[in-house]
């Protein structure tokens, strides 16, 4: 296989020639290359991952501020706590209401539910209910 010069310094094979296909790129140790497709992957997985670990996060950070309403019954706290007698016409939002006048009734009741352990906002005449503290 011959070559000859160029007249600018290029030497041309004479022969067989290489096809366009066959080039190797240069040697690049900086990392991987990502496709457009490869970028938008790696994102949406480093995002679900992301909203995946707040959302088990928020299971346990929900009712941080309630911490002392998880006193056990007959426990010294549990006595000193204040408690109700629902009366015939009572509801929650009555009680509520009436138990925190400057507090959100929404929060007092959600509160009254978590601290009773009761399965839904429903409750009878006669029911002693604990309330939540200050």
């Amino acid at each position: 296989m011959g070559a000859t010069a160029h007249a600018q310094g290029r030497v041309r094979h004479q022969g067989r020639r290489r096809s366009q296909g066959c080039r190797v790129p240069p040697n690049r140790s900086a990392g991987i290359r990502l496709t457009r497709r490869g970028r938008v992957v790696l994102i949406v997985t480093v995002a679900l991952a992301v909203l995946g670990g707040l959302w088990l996060g928020a299971g346990r950070g929900a009712l941080a501020g309630s911490g002392d309403d998880k006193a056990e019954p007959g426990s010294a706290a549990d006595s000193a706590r204040e408690s109700v007698i629902v009366g015939s016409d009572d509801t929650l939002w009555e009680i509520a209401t009436r138990a925190r006048p400057t507090i959100d009734p929404r929060i007092t009741v959600r509160r009254i539910i978590d601290l009773n352990s009761l399965p839904d906002p429903i409750i009878q005449p006669g029911q002693r209910l604990l309330l939540p503290g200050g």
